[in-house]
């Protein structure tokens, strides 16, 4: 619209530069005509045309300029030109409404807002504030609680579940948790065998203790120091063990761990889950190995055992480490794909990829 305003504004000084150069007479007859043309086109169209608004910029700009016994006879009236000014000043303010309080919270940070409140259960109104505003974000204390409040979180007192889970326990101390529990494998000849396993919860690295068809107290306890003397340095690293309530932990076992400073943390009777990381190793372990073997007897399983913990440890991505092994780099370099060679574990029941370099 603003060109078409231009084009006809310097359409017009050029005739006006026109009009300069020519007699009054020739001005005055021009006129007469034009107000019959246009005393004709008002009879034949009955109403008012239709004007654009750059028609009406022009006429209101030339209006101004006539005399005032001559602007009652023109198609713009000094009526017309107010409603023309309250028609823009109407479009004006429907073009950019008034805005009022503050700007609304976009959905990515009302996101971070919620995961916020439930990651961390014990943060109020304000320290969620103080969060966001070290990540950048200048949020209210007010909209906070609105956006909490209308996702069903209750404030910080209400929303603190106090002590923790059993579930959070464990995630805490990871780092410093084994978890001791046994498994039992039936060979070929129908003979039962048991394996007595030690789970390193925060690396997931899982020891191999040992495999025996008559499992008594005193060979668990042997077993115990065997660990121990394999740990070394490491074993001061560890602050619990967790086991359940079987008769093959005696006291005796359990002062192997507690002259190390290790204490022994017992599970329910009959709560599998309070031992899950050490029941998803033995899923994991009949999953992917005895189930799909014969064993033969109890030299066979030590030796199966023995190759699948090591697969285990150094080739076998884990979920809870980021896919990755427990003696993985976490800075891998990519190596080219025809670099990458297969290598069988078990006889080829588990494959396992690695650079030929």
């Amino acid at each position: 619209m603003a060109l078409r305003v231009l084009y006809l504004i310097f359409i017009r000084l050029l005739g006006l530069l026109l009009l300069l150069s020519r007699s009054e007479e020739a001005k005055d007859i021009e006129l007469l005509a034009l107000r019959h043309e246009n005393a004709v086109l008002r009879r034949q169209l009955g109403t008012r045309p239709d004007l654009t608004w750059p028609d009406r910029a022009v006429l209101a700009a030339l209006a101004r300029h006539l005399p005032a016994r001559l602007r009652r006879h023109r198609l713009v009236t000094p009526g017309t030109l107010l409603s023309w000014h309250r028609r823009l000043l109407r479009w004006k303010w429907k073009q950019k409404p008034a805005r009022t309080g503050r700007p609304p919270v976009s959905e990515e940070l009302t996101a971070l807002i919620l995961r916020l409140a439930r990651e961390n259960p014990t943060w109020g109104y304000t320290r969620i504030q103080g969060e966001l505003r070290r990540l950048g974000h200048r949020v209210g204390a007010s909209t906070i609680r609105r956006i909490l409040r209308s996702a069903g979180l209750t404030p910080a007192p209400r929303r603190n579940p106090g002590t923790p889970t059993w579930r959070d326990f464990l995630h805490a101390q990871a780092s410093g948790l084994l978890a001791a529990d046994f498994f039992h494998v039936d060979t070929v000849t129908l003979r039962r065998l048991y394996v007595f396993y030690v789970l390193e919860i925060g690396t997931r690295t899982v020891h191999i203790l040992g495999v025996t068809a008559h499992p008594t107290a005193a060979w668990a306890t042997q077993l115990a120091r065997n660990l121990l003397a394999d740990l070394g340095d490491r074993a001061s690293g560890f602050r619990s063990l967790l086991r359940d309530r079987a008769s093959r932990y005696t006291q005796a076992f359990d002062a192997v761990f507690t002259a190390d400073d290790i204490e022994i943390l017992k599970s329910a009777p009959q709560t599998p889950r309070m031992n899950a990381h050490a029941e998803r190793v033995i899923r994991t372990v009949r999953v992917e190995c005895t189930d799909r073997l014969l064993i033969y007897n109890e030299q066979h399983l030590r030796h199966v055992l023995a190759e699948y913990a090591q697969h285990y440890n150094t080739g076998r991505p884990h979920r809870a480490l980021q896919l990755r092994a427990p003696v993985d780099d976490p800075d891998v370099i990519p190596f080219p794909a025809q670099r990458i060679q297969r290598h069988d574990v078990l006889s080829g029941l588990i494959h396992e990829y690695r650079d030929t370099a």
